[in-house]
């Protein structure tokens, strides 16, 4: 594995630091603050640091064509193996920083380091299923879940859903880390992945020797060796997604929008593998059932799938069953004779013949009577109607698309939905995912609604203030699409001509959000954003703050008197730490060793005083 070398380092290293015979079973995540305090911006040389290793910032969509390239040039097989070893390095490299930042801690709060640097670094979001290390006797078992991984999100927006997992990277960069840290090879292995349609990615690390025959394909990517006989020896030039036809790298989709419609926007590993779905399906006669949280545009896509069908010349009818009476249910949908109720005056059709030829979308469907879902059940399987007060069934041609923000499930199991109709129903179901889910849409969102309500206003809105973004990207959006679409429309309302909207122009509802977005202050530490706009706001005068407590400070140890308003102790206390921590560029072990206290002291001090840590 050409891991050895870097085995034997880690070997060292951790038995300097790992308690002896430690044994872990979860991962508790500490306070990532001392991580931070590592990562520093110069923008004035050009230099971001995180510790003594030089860092860049790189574009994930220049990321995702670079990956694309190597594909199209070297095969997937040749281009997996180089970014996995790219990954692994980064790990390894990480890895170096444990015994630095936390030596002698609790060992699960030392493996912590690699997920959160993981995390701090862009990656993804690392979740601990279960963790079992024990560094003395080797053991080691590791599984995570990997939420809005970059990487996938690049595969999937050139590729689409494909049929193999496709987190090289970052498998490369899990396999690195816990090796050092171990000093023994381990080998993750991704079990689940948004590539492959799912809805999160799974990782699974063991040492080598436990994964057997299963990793013999895996570990030949760690392996240089199998790639070193250049571009020619390379033929695999197929597509990774179908396996078959040359790629065109001019058929990747380059905008946010999909199908050519404006209303489709997304870029997120979601968005387009729900795109996939409906292309795959939209040729054919099948019955797709949406599932989703209300908001989420359900709707928009059933549009779509209709619009790109062999269909798209019939009409679409859209019924929300949500807003139509009980009693009036079964006339809406399959019409009603003459004189079949009381207020029948005339004969006239329901949705399934207005349909005809066409597209029946079926919103809210999980509220239909039963005796509505009988009838519904005998249209789809028989494709007749029967009108309210007729004798006569009517065949119709109609192709029917539902949806529903319900468990139709659980609704079965509670006697609500016919059971026989909800297999009728879920031939291809479909799952649009929250927009919380999804926050990678945001800026294309934003941009799209901000465009549409600035036309259909007549405002001149410059854009969003950075707070205004730092809040839209801290709200978990409980209504989705349509509430962020809402909340746009009224900041473009309510903010001035030729002005950016505020967060003060949005959330004016009572939403609440935590805010937990990080800037650079003028020291290149990171601070959460609210904090650096306070500082933005008040850094004028913090050079005479610490000029009066140091007068006042001198003037009581000499004995003077001076004018000025009285000094409590925790002035005092707090401008010593805060010029402590300045003083530190930010390294709060630094720091408290400055003022004689522990770290873990310094860090409480600050917290109750509200300054940052």
């Amino acid at each position: 594995m050409g891991t050895q070398h870097k085995a034997e380092q880690g070997t060292e290293q951790m038995k300097l630091v790992t308690p002896k015979g430690a044994r872990v079973d979860s991962l508790r995540y500490p306070d990532i603050a001392d991580l931070m305090s590592r990562l520093r911006f110069a923008p004035g040389n050009g230099r971001i640091w995180l510790d003594d290793q030089r860092m860049v910032l790189l574009h994930a969509q220049s990321l995702g064509t670079l990956r694309r390239e190597l594909i199209d040039s070297l095969g997937i097989d040749a281009a997996r193996g180089l970014l996995t070893r790219m990954g692994y390095n980064s790990g390894a490299r990480d890895a170096e920083l444990v015994g630095k930042v936390r030596p002698g801690n609790d060992v699960s709060e030392m493996f912590a380091v690699g997920p959160q640097l993981h995390m701090l670094e862009g990656l993804t979001e690392v979740e601990p299923v279960r963790l079992e290390i024990d560094v003395e006797n080797g053991h080691y078992y590791g599984e995570f879940l990997w939420k809005g991984c970059a990487e996938d999100e690049e595969h999937v927006r050139i590729y689409g859903i494909g049929a193999e997992p496709v987190c090289w990277t970052q498998i490369g960069y899990a396999s690195g880390y816990t090796s050092v840290f171990m000093g023994r090879p381990i080998l993750y292995r991704e079990v689940e992945c948004r590539a492959l349609g799912q809805a999160y990615c799974r990782i699974i690390g063991k040492p080598i020797e436990e994964w057997g025959e299963e990793a013999a394909n895996d570990l030949r990517f760690l392996k240089a060796q199998s790639f070193t006989q250049g571009l020619a020896a390379s033929g695999d030039r197929t597509d990774p997604v179908s396996g078959h036809g040359a790629y065109d790298p001019r058929e990747a989709p380059a905008a946010p929008t999909a199908f050519g419609d404006v209303n489709m926007v997304g870029a997120s590993p979601g968005f387009n593998a729900v795109c996939h779905m409906i292309r795959r399906v939209a040729t054919t006669r099948a019955t797709v059932l949406f599932l989703g949280e209300s908001g989420v545009g359900k709707e928009v896509f059933a549009r779509t799938l209709h619009r790109i069908s062999k269909r798209s010349e019939g009409a679409f009818v859209a019924v929300n069953c949500a807003a139509i009476p009980e009693s009036l249910v079964e006339s809406e949908l399959f019409g009603v004779e003459k004189g079949g109720f009381t207020d029948a005056t005339q004969s006239r059709p329901g949705r399934f013949e207005r349909a005809h030829g066409g597209t029946l979308f079926l919103d809210e469907i999980g509220i239909l009577t039963m005796t509505a879902q009988g009838k519904l059940l005998r249209a789809l399987q028989e494709g007749e109607i029967e009108r309210v007060g007729d004798t006569q069934t009517r065949r119709v041609d109609v192709r029917v698309v539902a949806a529903t923000n319900l468990d139709l499930r659980d609704e079965v199991r509670a006697g609500r939905f016919r059971e026989d109709l909800y297999f009728r129903l879920n031939v291809f179901p479909i799952r649009v995912p929250s927009l919380r889910e999804r926050k990678e849409d945001l800026p294309v969102l934003l941009n799209h609604f901000l465009r549409k309500y600035r036309e259909r206003h007549d405002r001149n809105i410059t854009g969003f203030t950075s707070r205004a973004i730092d809040a839209i990207l801290s709200y978990n959006w409980p209504g989705n699409i349509r509430e962020l679409e809402n909340i746009v429309e009224r900041g473009v309302i309510l903010a001035g001509d030729g002005a950016p909207i505020d967060v003060g122009h949005l959330f004016i509802s009572g939403e609440t959000f935590d805010l937990s977005v990080f800037g650079v202050d003028e020291h290149g530490s990171l601070l959460p954003s609210d904090k650096l706009n306070a500082l933005a706001g008040a850094g004028a005068g913090s050079g005479d703050d610490a000029e009066r407590i140091t007068r006042k400070v001198t003037s009581l140890l000499m004995g003077t008197e001076t004018d000025g308003a009285p000094l409590s102790l925790d002035d005092i206390e707090s401008a010593l730490l805060k010029s402590a921590v300045r003083q530190a560029s930010g390294n709060l072990s630094a720091a408290a060793r400055s003022l004689g206290i522990t770290r873990a002291q310094l860090v409480y001090r600050l917290k109750s005083r509200g300054l940052r840590v």
